[in-house]
């Protein structure tokens, strides 16, 4: 049977052009800004509802995007709120190097009450601190966020103030780290009480002495 004309043979494809690709859909795309919206939600829920209460479906409507796109990043609720707070450890604060000990120690005091009196993080800390009692993977998770940085940071201004002579070898770091925070976490999160002028100049100074500083001024 004679071919027709009128219909032009397919050219042969060139083995040096490389096929087109597909866009990648479903599962490949996981757009930033969805990501970000999400964990802005999770920090949202923890604070309006706490742990317990909250749900995908909140968390999703939240953030205005739809569940599937929760559960394409994160298969449960505790994996998304075990990622969020390690990725906040993640991030942390530089170390304070005012030049003094109780200089370091003023800043971060300073740092660490503005975050303690955020209204958010008043009402996420103590409920995943309760809920940590029941999951040790929450509980792990937060020794990274609230605890192995801070003693991270603690130990490193300790080293800078041995070497500059302010304190003496063999200085407890975990017991430094407990007297920075420990007043602080009391006063603000625990009794919710307001910090009179001076307060934490005075905290400072304190610690300092306690540590034993040779110069704490």
């Amino acid at each position: 049977m004679a071919k027709d004309p009128a219909v032009a043979p397919k050219a042969p494809q060139d083995a040096t052009t490389p096929a087109p690709r597909r866009a990648p859909a479903g599962a490949a795309v996981l757009r930033e800004e969805k990501t970000a919206a999400i964990r802005a939600a999770v920090f949202a829920e923890l604070a309006a509802v706490g742990f317990g209460r909250m749900s995908i479906e909140g968390i999703a409507r939240r953030a205005g995007v739809g569940k599937t796109a929760v559960y394409r990043r994160w298969r449960s609720k505790l994996h998304l709120v075990l990622d969020v707070v390690t990725a906040l450890a993640a991030e942390g604060m530089p170390v304070p190097d005012t030049g003094s000990l109780r200089g370091d120690v003023r800043m971060l005091l300073e740092v660490a009450s503005r975050a303690l009196r955020h209204p958010m993080a008043a009402q996420i800390i103590p409920d995943l601190l309760a809920e940590a009692a029941r999951s040790p993977e929450i509980a792990e998770a937060l020794r990274g966020a609230l605890h192995d940085s801070q003693e991270a940071m603690t130990r490193a201004m300790v080293s800078r103030a041995v070497e500059r002579g302010e304190l003496p070898e063999g200085v407890d770091v975990r017991l430094a780290l407990d007297l920075i925070t420990g007043p602080l976490y009391w006063r603000v999160v625990v009794l919710r009480g307001d910090l009179p002028p001076g307060y934490l100049d005075e905290l400072a100074a304190a610690v300092t002495s306690a540590l034993g500083a040779r110069d704490s001024a």
